[in-house]
């Protein structure tokens, strides 16, 4: 989506520098009256639908962009990434899961064969800094138990996060640079913070963060139950998040 809009953008500058030129011009060259007149009414009525036309196209560009995100974070719905687990090169990254969730989180009922697919994310990485593992669940509601026992690894080391699009990533490495890591979250990759009022919000847009003014942290309660603090952004390409959610 983001070529598109690009585009989209690239076209509606074009025109309203193209536009400009044109208005200079007709200001600057002597004509007839009349003539001045019917020119000037048909530039108005021109740009008018130009407006209105690239306007219209953009906002079902970003329709369109929405629901796309949303089916593809539906599709990740039984994802989680587990970081800071250290890595091996001869590992085995369902067991390492296995054991992350047994020894950790106490699930002793959490097997092997809980796992659909697991596997590091991204190219390897330097030897102070492990990859996270990106296991799919085969059931939600294992997926679901194990992200809300994740405040059982508090001082491991270990973190868990969603599996957010680039999109939803985006907007919440953003929320955190303007409100704090303690006052943001994502729960089924939606992005919430708590708000001025001390209100929890769900952001959808950028435009969403600038609405609202970052807090005292001492004046509104902070969530520490659901605080995520993952070691680095993950921002994959297109092609490898498709590949990771592959049944």
């Amino acid at each position: 989506m983001d070529p598109i809009n690009n585009t989209v953008a690239g076209l509606m500058d074009l025109f309203n520098k193209r536009m400009a030129q044109f208005e200079a011009q007709l200001q600057r060259e002597p004509a007839e009256p009349s003539n001045t007149s019917n020119l000037a009414a048909e530039f108005f009525s021109f740009r008018v639908f130009i407006t209105q036309a690239v306007t219209t196209l953009q906002q079902q560009v970003e329709l369109l962009a929405r629901n796309i995100d949303s089916m593809e974070m539906r599709g990740r719905r039984g994802i989680l990434l587990l970081h800071g687990v250290p890595e091996d090169k001869e590992e085995d990254a369902a067991q390492l899961v296995v054991d992350v969730v047994r020894d950790r989180l106490k699930m002793s009922g959490f097997t092997l064969a809980d796992i659909k697919r697991s596997h590091r994310m991204g190219k390897t990485a330097s030897a102070s800094r492990s990859r996270p593992i990106l296991v799919k669940l085969r059931d939600v509601a294992v997926r679901d138990n194990i992200w809300f026992k994740k405040t059982q690894l508090k001082g491991a080391g270990i973190t868990i996060s969603e599996f957010l699009t680039k999109s939803r990533h985006d907007l919440f490495m953003a929320a955190r640079k303007k409100f704090g890591v303690s006052k943001c979250w994502t729960r089924d990759g939606c992005v919430y913070v708590i708000a001025p009022d001390g209100s929890r919000r769900r952001i959808t847009t950028f435009e969403d963060i600038g609405t609202l003014k970052p807090q005292d942290a001492m004046k509104f309660p902070i969530e520490p139950e659901i605080v995520d603090t993952p070691q680095k952004p993950i921002i994959a390409g297109r092609s490898k998040r498709a590949a990771a959610i592959k049944k």
